[in-house]
């Protein structure tokens, strides 16, 4: 049986550089006149490190200057090297000491200069770009890997949505003032192919009524739902991976939109989980004629309808926007005090209680039913059905241990103190 000491293995935790330097010389890689070059050139990389991060005259900058050099140096020889020591300690011959550090320090610049965000609203809020040379020049190969790739997802994902943009005549400055985030842009064009894909020819990107009204027309004619998509037409292909990544999402939208089992409208709702996944335009004049049909159909309607109880009026205390009432109606459910505002205690304890004793949303609409003014009830039992039909699996999931998922929906869906 292999003994104890035999079968740990140490772990040899001296930077990249050091490893290849010594490989280099006990293989005969690096000789004196190498090393010595070395020797005059790191000094002088210190001293220009430690200027262009701080001082060169005092220790502790120049202590650090060194941490930086030789972490720059293991970056770029890693990188280049595929983690090779022999190759790493031939690079070191055959090439500057110095044109190594810069090396790693032009790798950093490239990934500092990728997009950090997806959303086109924090373009150009981009940190200064030396201090965060600064902290990445300490930083692993590892975590620079991890961030390289991060970042080249997102940057495949904004030149996604600018391609798909472009072809419905929208440029990057309307997303950018809309803060319209790449992957809700991939998804909207997408969603737009598959519902209407002669808009794409008419270059129109869908506003929120204009959406509403398509979606509206295709419920009537009680279309097939889509059970696979095309990536558009044209599409570069070094974009379609980032595209075709969006696919099984909207997928399984395409049924929430096309079958009439949920409200259109409350569906569709500004704040609500489905809107945050896409982009549609805003068109106020649009959203104010909506406004003045519906008051219009009130209007010829013969039966006044019924007011607001005095328990609607104490409950919601003038609160009556969605937010506040998702909270209300989530009290009710999970039989906890009625409240249209939670702490971030009272939340995790509702959904202890939920995951406990379940939730019980027939109870939050009698509530609607009996007490919410009689123009707004349907609206509220909409909005109402469509929280419990997205939200219930993440309130009551057994694997959210710590509750991550269920606060961060509480937080986006409900009212919920810091």
């Amino acid at each position: 049986m292999m003994s104890q000491s035999s079968a740990l293995q140490l772990h040899d935790a001296r930077p990249f550089f050091e490893k290849a330097l010594v490989h280099g010389v006990q293989h005969g890689i690096l000789d004196a006149d190498r090393l010595a070059a070395i020797n005059t050139d790191a000094p002088k990389g210190m001293v220009q490190i430690a200027r262009y991060f701080g001082s060169e005259f005092l220790r502790p900058e120049l202590e650090k200057a060194r941490d930086r050099m030789v972490n720059l140096i293991s970056l770029y020889l890693l990188e280049t090297t595929d983690g090779d020591l022999a190759k790493a300690a031939v690079s070191l011959r055959d090439n500057s000491f110095l044109s190594r550090s810069k090396g790693g320090s032009d790798m950093l610049k490239r990934l500092i200069a990728m997009p950090e965000s997806s959303n086109f609203g924090m373009a150009g809020y981009a940190d200064a770009e030396t201090p965060l040379l600064a902290a990445w020049s300490l930083r692993s190969h590892a975590d620079y890997r991890a961030e390289l790739a991060r970042r080249s997802q997102i940057a495949q994902a904004i030149a996604a949505a600018e391609w798909l943009a472009a072809q419905y005549d929208l440029d990057t400055d309307e997303l950018e003032s809309a803060g319209a985030d790449a992957e809700a842009v991939v998804r909207t064009g997408l969603l737009t192919q598959a519902l209407a894909p002669q808009a794409m020819a008419a270059g129109e990107w869908p506003s929120a009524p204009a959406f509403e009204k398509l979606v509206t027309a295709l419920r009537k004619k009680k279309l097939p739902v889509p059970t696979a998509l095309r990536l558009p037409p044209g599409l570069p292909q070094p974009l379609h991976d980032a595209v075709a990544a969006h696919c099984s999402a909207v997928l399984a939208d395409l049924p929430k939109l096309l079958q009439s089992t949920t409200p259109l409208r409350t569906l569709l709702r500004p704040m609500g989980a489905f809107r945050a996944r896409y982009f549609l335009l805003d068109d106020p004049l649009a959203e104010v004629e909506a406004l003045h049909h519906s008051l219009d159909a009130l209007e010829d309607d013969a039966e006044p309808p019924q007011p607001a109880s005095k328990t609607w009026l104490k409950t919601t205390d003038g609160n009556d926007d969605e937010h506040s009432l998702l909270t209300l109606f989530l009290c009710l459910a999970a039989g906890v005090p009625k409240k249209t505002l939670l702490t971030e205690k009272t939340a995790a304890n509702l959904v202890r209680k939920a995951r406990k004793s379940g939730l019980q949303p027939a109870l939050a609409a009698d509530f609607i039913r009996a007490h919410a003014p009689g123009v707004h009830q349907q609206d509220y039992l909409a909005l109402w059905a469509s929280f419990v039909q997205d939200a219930e699996k993440t309130l009551l999931s057994d694997m959210d241990y710590q509750l991550h998922d269920a606060l961060a929906l509480l937080r986006r869906e409900c009212n919920v103190a810091g």
